[in-house]
C-alpha cells in the first residue's frame, strides 16, 4: 500500500483539505461556545460520568444482594435446622 491509497490522495491535497475542514468545523464550534478547554473538561466530566456509573451500578447490585440475603439466609438456616432436627429416620427412603 503506497502513501498516496492510504491518505486518499496526494499529501499536499490531503492537507489543504483537513486544513479547510478543520477551520470550518472550529468556526462551527466556536459559534456554539465550544472551546478546547470546555471540550476536554466536557470529556474529563463525561469520563468521570461513566466510572461513577460502573461503581454505582455494583452498588445497586450490593445493596439487591445485602437486601435478598436478609430473607434468604434466615430461611436457608431455619430449612436446614429444621431437617437436622428431623434425623435421618424421617429422610425419605433412597431412590430405586
Amino acid at each position: 500500500m503506497d502513501r498516496s491509497t492510504f491518505l486518499g490522495g496526494s499529501v499536499v491535497g490531503v492537507l489543504i483539505r483537513l486544513t479547510i475542514l478543520s477551520i470550518v468545523v472550529g468556526i462551527v464550534l466556536s459559534a456554539l461556545g465550544i472551546t478546547p478547554d470546555n471540550f476536554f473538561y466536557q470529556i474529563n466530566v463525561l469520563l468521570r460520568r461513566i466510572y461513577d456509573l460502573g461503581f454505582g451500578a455494583v452498588e445497586s447490585v450490593l445493596g439487591y444482594f445485602i437486601l435478598g440475603a436478609m430473607v434468604v439466609v434466615p430461611i436457608w438456616f431455619i430449612s436446614r435446622l429444621l431437617k437436622t432436627m428431623r434425623g435421618p429416620d424421617d429422610a425419605a427412603p433412597p431412590p430405586r
